[in-house]
């Protein structure tokens, strides 16, 4: 097997088991988020209902569809590390990975879950592996020219 497609397959294999793993991580989320809501209404919290309800809904469905995008991606790049027609959907669902992951690091700024550089460090080194990726689906777009 070839370098660019190397780096597509491992890269794939390591989004696929990343995907399964928030994807199994944001049903457990789903779970003690519908726990919370219940211990909050039965708290008589003012407003808590609605807003921890809101958020937390709204933020388990972001999870699950960027589970479900990463865990494509990756299938698609272990799917078609050998056939160069198939390069346009790696780098779509590629790019479609690398923008999902920005807007939610931006959110996750937004919300002050990022406090210092270590954080940002973290922030970064998540888009290695999604770099990686479109470097790999590139060097395959190149072999169809």
């Amino acid at each position: 097997m070839e370098k660019g497609n190397k780096f597509l397959k491992v890269t794939g294999i390591l989004m696929i088991i990343s995907g399964a793993i928030n994807l199994l991580g944001s049903v457990l989320l789903l779970l003690f988020g519908v726990l919370f809501v219940d211990a909050a209404v039965h708290a008589n919290l003012t407003g808590a209902k609605e807003v921890a309800a809101g958020l937390i809904v709204a933020g388990i469905v972001f999870i699950i569809i960027a589970s479900i995008v990463q865990f494509l991606t990756g299938l698609f790049g272990v799917k078609n590390a050998k056939n160069p027609e198939k390069a346009n959907v790696c780098i779509l669902f590629g790019v479609l990975t690398v923008v999902i992951y920005v807007v939610s690091q931006i959110l996750n700024f937004m919300g002050g879950a990022i406090h210092n550089y270590l954080d940002v460090m973290i922030v970064v080194f998540g888009l290695v592996i999604p770099a990686l990726y479109l470097v790999g689906a590139f060097q395959l777009k190149a072999k169809e020219d």
